[in-house]
């Protein structure tokens, strides 16, 4: 598999990759015959790998990590100079799918209530005739349930797993059992198959290009105005980083 740039921000590895590469990196990911795993990483995040060794590890150990804070990105550019691409995370969904699609590769998919599920895989199959699903199972089940879901995943060996809400520690599901889901790209998605089956909307392209797509999710949980203050801890880590490292 060939290198990609990976930019150290804050001791948090962060993946150089422009979207013109980006469909041809994921076929690479995909051909690796290894459980391989993709973050895509807003700065809260990229706060919490620093704090949280299991997250940290699971940051370090990603095939990419994707920048979509545009925070991340000025803080590369403040460090390194370097204008790194950032992606909204539901343009990087559709670029993968699309990509996979392209070579007849499949899917599965796991979390989310039972009907949002249901309607996310329509919409999916709609979009993408040419992409096999090979299973949905959804979230919130119980917990003497995980082993044969574990086991069903792995024997569908799916190209792509994405993970939605309603497993068990939301992405840390990803990190204590990837071991067992077999060879493939696994993603946590988080809100992705609410917004395929249309019950959530994604922030618009203007509001996400000024970096002001945290305003619908404060509108939704205002307790989210108080990420200022982690804001505003990263600018005083990216001082030290820059004065000490650079």
């Amino acid at each position: 598999m060939a290198s990609v740039e990976k930019l150290d921000c804050c001791n948090v590895p962060i993946t150089n990759l422009s979207p013109e590469e980006l469909s041809e990196r994921i076929l690479e990911v995909a051909a690796s015959g290894k459980a391989e795993h993709i973050v895509l990483l807003s700065l809260w995040d990229l706060l919490r790998a620093r704090k949280h060794k299991e997250y940290r590890t699971f940051v370090q150990q990603a095939a990419m990590v994707i920048p979509i804070s545009k925070s991340i990105i000025g803080g590369l550019k403040f460090l390194y100079g370097k204008t790194v691409p950032r992606y909204m995370p539901f343009d990087f969904f559709i670029k993968t799918l699309h990509a996979l699609e392209s070579r007849g590769k499949s899917l599965y998919l796991l979390g989310g209530r039972p009907r949002t599920l249901k309607i996310a895989e329509r919409n999916i199959r709609h979009t993408f005739p040419g992409l096999r699903i090979v299973g949905r199972c959804a979230g919130y089940y119980k917990r003497n349930e995980e082993a044969s879901i574990l086991l069903a995943i792995k024997k569908s060996s799916p190209t792509l797993l994405l993970v939605g809400r309603g497993v068990p520690g939301d992405e840390n599901w990803l990190v204590r059992n990837e071991a067992s889901l077999g060879p493939g790209i696994h993603i946590w998605c988080s809100d992705l198959f609410d917004i395929f089956a249309e019950r959530r909307h994604r922030p618009s392209r203007k509001a996400f290009n000024h970096g002001l797509e945290w305003v619908g999710y404060c509108l939704r949980n205002p307790l989210k105005l108080f990420r200022i203050f982690p804001y505003l801890k990263f600018k005083i880590l990216l001082l030290y980083y820059k004065i000490r490292y650079y």
